[in-house]
């Protein structure tokens, strides 16, 4: 009873309300209209009534007058009514998950995930549909879209299984057998490591090499007279091919160091000693040009002393031998030495099961496709062999020998030449021998996808420091602005804007003036690599970018040129070809294509290239230029020091004080050099 009482009063209140707003209402509207028109304009009368949105005003007035007297009880029933028929959604959400893949999982479009994000700590204009979202971002959105987060692990990777191939277990030691020994010669350049090779196997491979410096490594089989046999890999000396000497050493049993008994420990001989340290692989030293009248082996053996390299007349394990590559002294003596090492060392091999091996050196072939030179280091190779290397398969179809000779099969100790590979692999990959074409492609499938695993991690954690950075920059943009009056905020905006806006075709071309972007084709893998380690010392970008677009093993290809042509950049050959129709391409559409064959002559080539680049620098020459001379009134050539005189300058607007000095010079552009150093 006291219920239905209480709402018959609520109504007569309400009705009460809506007569005396709809009475305001009506006062206020005759108002407005007497304002709007004036005596000069007819009036026309007007029915005077509330408008409907007026109507919806009264309404929700009405009602917000209405509310506060209900009863407590109709107040719980109605929540309950109003969550038992509005629920939460529930979404699924996981770690990582990128800008779209939140959109999708609230089945909203992208602008609706950026909407929550506003007026938040992070910086939403420099997210994009493929950001990932911390997990404090993907609450943020899930809580402002009223919803229920699930965390979820359907959408992390499942763990695949390892597919790879590996090396066989240790070989019973009743299998192996004696092998050959692989020897690596190093040295310093032009210390005569390639004429002793050279001598060792009696071809003319020194007469070969340009510029007569070993460019890539060479493996060679060489048979002595006694009947052992030996294989040698001869690396490079000069400065640029520090990576090649190391690959040499981490597949070598024994490292001859060659030293020029005229010239003593250099660079390069330190940089040997250290490589065959690091690997654990003795040193059998040759003291070479010991036939020169200015030779010295005993200071060459002092000067070893500080490297830790201690010759047999010193007390030391380190044999030495005096030779001379160029007349061919003592050539048996360093073969014997060597041989003696290696039965010291009782190398053995297991012939037998799956090939294992290294890539010595990789290359493309026009006729063959890719090819590589490889050390056999267990088991046997032969025709038909199933092999993976790196991220690349073979299915072995040639084999040649280092005189290009075709072999059927290569046992462990042997260079070969392998044909069949369906990419190229590396320079110092390993080589495995697997049961099918199938398994072949599963474990380079493998390899794939772990690389592509871990090259996500790396994008992750890049974009994880991107994001603090934008959001520390957001931070102290607001801080700022925090303090300024909007008006000056909004000025200080402007101008920040203006300065980011596209560069006008003249600031664009000066600004590209300074950046050089190079094309990088090598002949083989160990070339190509080499000339990027050199390139990673540039030190000079406040002077001019060098920017590597693209580099390849092969000749130079029509792919290459527009590349080039696209980037305004420059190509740069090592020891391939580039076609006359490919020329006369460059040439039409302005790219330049620089060939050589001599690695330093390349970088030299490169310092003036960047040098082009830069701004000229002006020097001041002092020259001269007086018009005439007078000594009180007379016109003379020639002043004595100590006396007074009259000068007469072609420039008018020059004021004199006491004790200037006058020097007449001209000023002259000259081409500036970088100041890049590659060391060598």
């Amino acid at each position: 009873m006291n219920q239905k009482m209480l709402k018959l009063e609520n109504l007569l209140r309400f009705h009460t309300i809506c007569r005396q707003l709809h009475s305001l209402c009506q006062r206020r509207m005759l108002a407005q209209w007497r304002h709007v028109f004036s005596s000069a304009y007819p009036v026309q009368t007007a029915q005077l009534y509330a408008w409907p949105w007026q109507t919806a005003v009264l309404s929700r007035a009405t009602l917000s007058q209405h509310r506060p007297l209900m009863t407590k009880k109709e107040k719980r029933s109605q929540k309950s009514q109003l969550s038992s028929t509005k629920s939460k959604k529930e979404v699924e959400v996981w770690i990582g998950m990128t800008v779209e893949e939140l959109a999708r999982a609230v089945e909203k479009d992208i602008d609706c995930v950026y909407e929550s994000l506003m007026n938040t700590a992070i910086d939403v204009d420099s997210l994009e549909a493929h950001s990932h979202l911390d997990e404090v971002w993907v609450k943020e959105v899930i809580k402002k879209l009223g919803m229920k987060l699930k965390w979820s692990k359907l959408k992390q990777d499942k763990v695949r299984e390892n597919k790879d191939a590996v090396k066989r277990p240790q070989a019973d030691p009743a299998l192996l057998i004696p092998r050959s020994p692989v020897v690596t010669i190093m040295g310093h350049v032009d210390h005569g490591k390639t004429t002793l090779l050279d001598k060792l196997r009696k071809t003319q491979v020194a007469a070969m090499e340009a510029g007569g410096i070993t460019q890539h490594i060479g493996a060679f089989l060489v048979s002595l007279p006694s009947g052992e046999k030996i294989t040698f890999l001869d690396t490079p000396g000069h400065a640029a091919f520090s990576a090649m000497r190391a690959r040499g050493a981490q597949v070598t049993d024994i490292i001859i160091l060659v030293v020029a008994a005229d010239d003593g420990v250099m660079k390069q001989t330190v940089e040997s000693i250290q490589h065959a340290k690091d690997v654990q692989v003795p040193i059998v030293l040759a003291i070479n040009k010991c036939d020169k009248a200015e030779a010295d082996p005993e200071k060459v053996k002092k000067e070893l002393l500080a490297y830790d390299v201690v010759c047999e007349d010193y007390g030391g394990d380190v044999q030495a031998v005096h030779i001379s590559a160029l007349t061919g002294d003592n050539m048996m003596a360093l073969a014997e030495a060597t041989i003696a090492l290696a039965e010291m060392l009782e190398l053995k091999a297991d012939p037998t099961g799956a090939v294992e091996g290294t890539v010595i050196e990789s290359f493309t072939d026009k006729g063959r496709g890719p090819v590589t030179t490889a050390i056999i280091q267990r088991g046997t190779l032969r025709k038909g062999s199933i092999l993976v290397a790196g991220k690349s398969w073979a299915k072995v179809r040639l084999m040649f020998d280092e005189n290009g000779k075709t072999i059927n099969e290569a046992c462990p100790s042997m260079p070969v030449g392998i044909i069949g590979w369906r990419d190229l692999p590396s320079a110092g990959d390993e080589i495995l021998e697997v049961e099918s074409e199938s398994r072949a492609r599963e474990v380079v499938d493998w390899r794939k996808y772990e690389q592509e695993q871990e090259k996500n991690k790396e994008d992750l954690k890049l974009i994880e420091e991107k994001r603090k950075e934008h959001q520390e920059a957001h931070q102290k943009a607001r801080e700022k602005y925090g303090t300024l009056h909007w008006k000056e905020r909004v000025f200080i905006k402007y101008k920040e804007k203006k300065q980011q806006q596209p560069l006008k075709p003249k600031e664009k071309e000066e600004r590209d003036s300074n950046v050089l972007p190079i094309i990088i084709k090598g002949d083989v893998d160990g070339s190509v690599e080499t000339i990027l380690d050199i390139m990673d010392t540039y030190d000079a970008s406040h002077e001019c970018e060098l920017e590597l677009i693209h580099f390849g093993v092969g000749d130079i290809s029509e792919n290459d040129v527009n590349l080039a042509e696209t980037f305004h950049g420059v190509i740069y050959g090592f020891n391939v070809n580039a076609g006359s129709v490919i020329q006369q391409s460059a040439a039409k559409k302005g790219v330049k294509i620089k060939l050589h064959k001599i690695i330093y002559r390349l970088i030299e080539d490169l310092q003036e290239e960047l040098s082009s680049r830069l701004p000229c620098v002006v020097e001041e020459h002092t020259i001269g230029s007086i018009i005439s001379l007078k000594h009180h009134k007379d016109d003379i050539s020639v002043i004595k020091t100590g006396m007074d005189c009259g000068l007469s300058l072609d420039e008018e607007k020059i004021e004199f004080k006491v004790g200037d000095d006058i020097v007449c010079y001209e000023e002259k552009e000259v081409l500036a050099k970088t100041s890049w150093d590659p060391g060598f």
